[in-house]
């Protein structure tokens, strides 16, 4: 009888506990730091019938951030003098729902990189750093006249079990005269690069990428080519550029699967290989010789 008791007691203290955490999940966040979330999936994403490309903001544009892995490239200019907003506070996503790639839980750096992590250093001298938020850390990196680095790290992902790719992201200076369509202005503030598996011999020629990027110049919703030698299986999505504020968090949503079917045409019949091969954040500014920096965090892919 007394197990009995101690049973049932047990049962209505978890079910309890449980009520109580998933009726608790949304937080308020400091108008100056990232603390990136969003609403739970509702359920499975058709990524034959899904929306192409989702990109939402939190709010009215007020400021501008930047990270992103890129080739050798440099961000754009202009400097914010624009507050920080706060960004929307959704709810955070089941885990099971959803794969992190980058959620950085403290300042700790190895060998230039965030754990787990490794430095791409192109050109100059890195400038990266982990920055705490609210309740995450951010990576926060600064390219000046000379400098073109990011970080990467080999991630395994199904895209078409986890079609939709979520991010948060900010930039406070722009390079100057950026602008991915022309060669020798290729810089961006922060450019967030998804590689796939080779499709060919040598896979350095061959690798599939899709490069979200936040330019100056490239209006915003451009897709094309990289004008670099070497990057023909490259296709960029310019998210945001010279009309988004400085200084402020951007929330955003690409279904990467309908991505890869409408840029990579080329690639086998643009039929997605499936896995993922990395993830890589960049920035640069050496071509047009100026400054660029960027913030970006909560990096995951989801279900829907």
């Amino acid at each position: 009888m007394i197990v009995k008791q101690k049973f049932i007691f047990f049962i209505s203290f978890f079910l309890c506990t449980l009520i109580a955490f998933t009726g608790g999940c949304t937080k308020t966040e400091d108008p100056n730091k990232p603390g990136v979330s969003v609403t739970a999936p509702t359920g499975p994403p058709s990524p034959e019938a899904g929306d192409k490309a989702v990109s939402s903001s939190a709010q009215e544009p007020s400021a501008v951030p930047t990270p992103v892995p890129d080739k050798s490239k440099a961000p754009s200019a202009g400097v914010s003098a624009v507050p920080p907003e706060e960004p929307d506070v959704p709810v955070k996503p089941a885990v099971k729902d959803i794969v992190l790639v980058a959620g950085f839980q403290s300042s700790q750096m190895q060998k230039g990189a965030p754990v787990g992590w490794s430095l791409d250093r192109r050109k100059g001298t890195p400038d990266i750093k982990l920055e705490k938020g609210s309740e995450i850390y951010c990576l926060h990196m600064r390219s000046n006249n000379e400098s073109s680095f990011g970080v990467k790290k080999g991630v395994k992902i199904n895209i078409r079990e986890y079609p939709y790719l979520n991010w948060r992201w900010k930039v406070t200076r722009l390079p100057d005269g950026g602008d991915v369509r022309q060669s020798n202005t290729d810089d961006q503030a922060i450019q967030l690069y998804v590689a796939f598996i080779p499709a060919g011999f040598p896979a350095a020629l061959n690798t599939p990428v899709l490069g979200y990027i936040w330019d100056n110049k490239a209006p915003k919703g451009w897709t094309g080519r990289s004008p670099q030698i070497g990057g023909g299986k490259l296709r960029y999505v310019v998210v945001r550029n010279n009309a988004d504020q400085l200084g402020r968090w951007y929330t955003e949503k690409r279904n990467i699967y309908e991505d890869y079917r409408r840029l990579l045409k080329d690639v086998k019949s643009g039929e997605p290989p499936g896995m993922t091969h990395g993830v890589q954040f960049h920035i640069n500014s050496q071509n047009t010789e100026s400054e660029a920096e960027s913030y970006i965090c909560e990096v995951y892919f989801s279900k829907s």
